[in-house]
């Protein structure tokens, strides 16, 4: 009587399971299609919000893009040094360009007002309260102006108007800079309204507004369409200018989304995937059970094929240190069969018997764990005839697909060959290396020839003066008069001045060649004009050439090999006289101009030029002009300015040559400066 109720009662309890199971199925699904819901309404609101956010992004980029070009824009009113009536003709075509500008002014640089001009398309904005009442926010803006030595604005402020509203404006300052000075400065007043109203592209205030605001949220200007739903969109992006920040804000108003067509829409779909996604699900396990039995087999075939064709070794060997795989190539390396390796451990028949120890120790520090290098190690092995062969070994870890290590995978080279070939390359690099040297010293005696030229000369010069002046004391009764005497000791210092030229040309000559590091040493710029000087002015008087400099002040030194340099100096400075070695020529001048360089970075470097008043340099010279052993001269060798060129590169510097005016040729080269001046 007892067994009934408990056998109904567990048959109840079963019904119950089952049916709160069915009850937990269908609470699922509805979370599942609520998800879906809400899902669908928060995406379109982020898409909604995103697209806000990129429009906020852009508009800010545009607003950037065009304050720089306005920038620029001013910029230009100063290019050439203007008149406050040219400037002002000039400023009002500007303005009328820019709705965004409401005025602009010239002050020079003490702030004081030198021009202005007011926007055509308002009232003068200032006529009520006067422009006086601007001065702190012109200053505080030209203040930052100095400060980041470029353009700089101020806060904005509200401006009342005189038909009882107002504008909110803010000021620029661009300071004007002429040979490295304040000159005065641009100073543009923006209106926020029409900034927003021209600065930013029309699409994105058809449907948005687009407002200008503190950050505390108040509204300092505002534009674009003013629209309502049934929701409010926002979007906020800091503009961040020089000595100022703004913040673009974008409302954008949309409806909610609709609730119905989102659960109609969120059913199909969820049917649909579901049904499709098990008919996807059987088909593609169909190909998966077919393409792994066909890839399978290929792979088969594929390993079967690699292992025949390898020349390289390869081996397996498990955590125990026991061969578990050999490839073919493997075992004709050796001489072994596969049958004789698989399943052995150390030691192994391949390993020569006096290194047997050694190898053990070091398949022991593998089998711990120890990844060996990743370009791999020589080693000898033992063939199975005894006799020894070198062999390259490269090991990896042996993984499984479940990412578990199950041993070692090895790759073996035989490096015989490989050693045979690099003792003959070795052979071959020593003849290269000696062929090498014998063509340096090729060209070590052409340059020398050529760089000597000039000392040897003028010691031969000097020595011819000092046997006239000695015959001449010779001949004369009466002892030699004070100046001979000190004209002599001036002629043999001159010698040995130009004997020591010499050795240091060698000496430089050799190191260039060799292509190594050569003795730099700061000087001044006017110490090597005064080095070559002597030798310069001894053939400007022969040929009647009137030699002038122009050093800069305050220029700093120079780094530089300083016979080099004097050399590069003293071959332009002979080219220029011989080019004015011409009849009819009234006025030879031979000029040396040294200044800082006209670069991005000229503080770093300074500019030597020489220049001379010659017929100048024709087009189809010119193209050939630095080309090695190219010449016009009927005794020149052609290397002079090559090697000029090459010196001044070596230096890190770069040497060319443009007309003179009127006539003539400037050769000029850059050299690195020691120490650049800080702008202060």
């Amino acid at each position: 009587m007892k067994s009934v109720p408990l056998v109904a009662w567990l048959r109840f309890t079963s019904s119950d399971r089952r049916g709160s199971l069915w009850a937990v199925l269908v609470l699922l699904v509805a979370a599942l299609l609520a998800t879906l819901v809400w899902l669908a309404g928060r995406y379109e609101i982020s898409q909604v919000q995103g697209a806000l956010e990129r429009d906020t992004t852009d508009a800010v980029s545009d607003i950037r893009t065009a304050l720089t070009r306005n920038v620029q824009g001013l910029q230009a009113l100063h290019a050439v040094n203007p008149t406050p009536g040219s400037w002002i003709v000039d400023a009002a075509a500007l303005l009328h360009e820019h709705r965004e500008w409401v005025r602009l002014e010239w002050r020079d640089a003490g702030l004081a007002v030198i021009a202005h001009v007011e926007t055509p398309y308002r009232v003068p904005t200032f006529d009520r309260l006067g422009r006086s009442n601007a001065t702190p926010d012109v200053s505080l803006a030209c203040a930052t102006a100095r400060k980041f030595n470029g353009p700089a604005y101020a806060g904005s402020y509200f401006v009342p108007q005189s038909d009882g509203l107002g504008i909110e404006v803010m000021e620029l300052c661009l300071p004007l800079v002429t040979a490295g000075r304040l000159s005065g400065y641009v100073v543009a007043t923006y209106s926020l309204q029409d900034m927003l109203a021209e600065l930013i592209g029309k699409q994105y205030t058809r449907s948005q507004e687009v407002s200008f605001t503190e950050p505390d949220g108040t509204r300092l200007a505002l534009h674009g369409a003013v629209r309502r739903g049934s929701r409010v969109f926002t979007a906020q992006q800091l503009l961040d200018l020089p000595g100022n920040t703004l913040v673009l804000r974008m409302d954008g108003w949309r409806g909610a989304p609709d609730l119905f067509p989102n659960v109609l829409t969120a059913l199909v779909t969820a049917m649909s995937i579901a049904l499709v996604s098990v008919l996807v699900l059987l088909a593609r396990d169909m190909r998966r059970r077919l393409k792994a039995e066909h890839d399978l087999a290929d792979a088969l075939a594929f390993r079967k094929a690699m292992e025949d064709s390898l020349v390289t070794g390869l081996r397996a060997r498990d955590l125990e240190g026991r061969i578990t795989y050999v490839n073919p190539a493997f075992c004709e390396m050796l001489g072994f069969a596969a049958e004789e390796l698989l399943g052995r451990s150390a030691p192994m028949p391949y390993w020569p018997p006096e290194m047997a120890d050694e190898y053990q120790q070091r398949q022991a520090i593998r089998l711990a764990g120890n990844a060996p290098p990743r370009e791999g190690f020589e080693s000898v092995f033992m063939r199975k005839d005894g006799s020894r062969f070198p062999v390259l070994i490269i090991e990896a870890p042996l993984i499984n697909v479940l990412g578990k290590q199950t041993g070692w995978m090895s790759a073996f080279l035989d490096i015989s060959e490989q050693r045979r070939v690099e003792e003959l390359s070795r052979a071959s690099q020593d003849r290269l290396q000696a062929t090498a040297r014998l063509a340096t010293v090729g060209e070590m005696a052409s340059l020398l020839s050529h760089e000597l030229n000039q000392p040897l000369a003028a010691i031969a010069s000097y020595a011819t003066g000092s046997l006239n002046l000695l015959q001449a004391v010779d001949g004369a009764p009466d002892p030699a008069p004070a100046h001979t005497v000190a004209d002599l000791r001036m002629a043999m210092g001159r010698i040995a001045e130009q004997a020591e030229r010499a050795g240091k040309v060698i000496k430089s000559v050799h190191d260039f060649v060799r292509r190594r590091e050569q003795a730099r040493e700061a000087l001044p710029p006017q110490a090597l004009l005064d080095a070559i000087m002597p030798l310069v002015s001894l053939q400007a008087r022969k040929l009647q050439v009137r030699v002038v400099t122009q050093v800069d002040e305050g220029l700093p030194d120079v780094q530089c090999d300083r016979t080099m340099v004097e050399q590069v100096l003293l071959n332009l400075a002979r080219n220029a006289m011989q080019a004015m070695d011409l009849p009819g020529l009234r006025e030879r001048v031979l000029l040396f101009r040294v200044r800082r360089a006209a670069s991005a970075e000229g503080n770093r470097w300074l500019e030597f030029a020489v220049a001379d008043v010659g017929p100048g340099i024709p087009d189809e010279v010119a193209r050939q002009l630095f080309t090695p052993f190219y010449t016009t001269k009927t005794e020149g060798m052609g290397l002079g300015l090559s090697l000029c060129r090459t010196v001044v590169e070596q230096h890190g510097g770069y040497m060319d040559f443009l007309p003179n005016q009127p006539q003539g040729t400037v050769f000029r080269f850059t050299l690195p400066a020691t120490a650049p001046r800080r702008a202060r």
